[in-house]
């Protein structure tokens, strides 16, 4: 019998597992983002009687508990299956946006918000986890892409749900709207088979790891290098990311003085952008491998960072180039697309769903501390330069990947009769 991702060809159930992937991805990360929005254009902060170090709080709350979920759903997808925990961790997040609808203060927002970063670290490390498995090797890279551009597609949806949406229906109506799609998970029941490399391991009867057993194996001998190079690269390029993406729409209106509509537009040159990244950094790591494509991309995001941040006005503030450098901010995160299918390729299947989930949300999660680090800059110099800091760890990250092996075309295992032969 042969595995899924041994296919010499691209196959329908390759396409339908990356749609379903794709889809639960997006809405995890636009839930995740959806506050940051409604801070800005709506009277969330004035309903619930919060200050400035309140939202600061609740952005890193549910950023810290993606750390929770990337634990403890990628452990529970090792050890009962990719699939039941895909479904399960969309319905926790979107429970979690429903709550955040209902909150009456600081305290049942931030319980709420924490729900909701257990559900979108969970999600995001089963879906590549099933998709990297499953996918042959040539394509795994530009899978890999295609399922990280939900990212570009969360962003737009939340750009338009914050400025446009919300303002009309009010943020808890929009925070409601935005759990339905926890519906998705009648249709990956009936629809969306398990990954059948972890079958196989299943069917080996290899032993199933806990909490524990999960750590100490990334932390053993084996791993631990690879654990630690990966979490440096991560992490490097997520503070990259969220130093930016956190405060850049309060940046535009309440720094550069721009209206909501403006603001939109700059943002909508961001996700569209990251498209055109995603799907270039895709093709280019399956072709000149995952290292060099990452590094390049890397550089292009941190020369777009600088110019709409400290070179505002070198650039003719809100101005056709200005533009043009957010569209350069937004492909360079292309290289996001190089996370999943390189941490597939580096941890073997008996914890590789939960390294996936604890390597990107412990990542994700230390940004708690980006909403405090930009808030203590702004306030000694501008916010501008609070952003700013997000171009030099682009530039480490880019620096930093090449300490961990390239993995292009890596075979996750032969066939049947070989299922040992994993790259660790």
């Amino acid at each position: 019998m042969t595995l899924l991702s041994e296919s010499r060809v691209v196959l329908p159930i390759h396409r339908k597992i990356l749609a379903f992937s794709f889809i639960g991805w997006i809405f995890d990360f636009y839930d995740l983002l959806l506050l940051s929005f409604l801070v800005a254009s709506t009277s969330l902060t004035k309903d619930l009687s919060l200050s400035a170090y309140d939202v600061s709080v609740l952005l890193g709350t549910a950023l810290a508990f993606t750390a929770v979920g990337g634990l403890i759903g990628g452990a529970l997808a090792d050890r009962y299956g990719r699939k039941p925990l895909l479904m399960i961790t969309i319905l926790v997040y979107s429970v979690g946006t429903l709550l955040s609808g209902l909150a009456t203060g600081m305290w049942t927002l931030l319980a709420a918000r924490a729900i909701t970063g257990i559900g979108v670290g969970g999600e995001w490390a089963v879906a590549h986890t099933l998709v990297g498995e499953t996918v042959p090797p040539h394509v795994r890279g530009r899978y890999g892409s295609y399922l990280q551009s939900g990212s570009a597609f969360a962003r737009f949806f939340a750009t338009m749900s914050g400025n446009f949406l919300a303002p009309w229906i009010g943020w808890r109506a929009a925070f409601m709207v935005s759990a339905l799609p926890a519906l998705i998970v009648v249709f990956i029941r009936s629809h969306m088979p398990e990954s059948d490399v972890w079958l196989l391991d299943k069917r080996l009867a290899r032993k199933r790891l806990g909490y524990l057993g999960v750590i100490a194996e990334m932390l053993g001998p084996a791993l631990r290098k690879t654990t630690a190079l990966a979490m440096t690269v991560t992490t490097f390029n997520m503070a990259a990311y969220w130093f930016k993406t956190i405060w850049l729409p309060t940046y535009f209106i309440k720094i550069r003085g721009l209206s909501l509509g403006d603001s939109a537009w700059l943002l909508s040159m961001d996700q569209l952008g990251s498209l055109a990244g995603y799907v270039a950094f895709g093709f280019s790591s399956d072709y000149f491998g995952r290292r060099p494509s990452f590094t390049a991309f890397s550089v292009i995001k941190a020369i777009g960072l600088v110019m709409v941040t400290l070179g505002w006005f070198a650039a003719g503030g809100f101005a056709p180039m200005t533009f043009v450098f957010m569209f350069l901010v937004g492909f360079g995160e292309g290289n996001w697309g190089c996370i999943g299918p390189l941490l597939n390729e580096v941890f073997p299947t008996s914890v590789r769903a939960a390294a996936l989930g604890i390597i990107y949300n412990v990542s994700r999660g230390v940004q708690f501390l980006a909403p405090v680090v930009i808030t203590f800059v702004a306030s000694r110099s501008t916010f501008g330069a609070g952003i700013a800091l997000a171009a030099p760890f682009a530039l480490l990250a880019g620096a930093a990947v090449w300490a961990l092996p390239e993995t292009k075309g890596v075979r996750l295992a032969k066939t049947m009769r070989e299922p040992s032969r994993e790259i660790a």
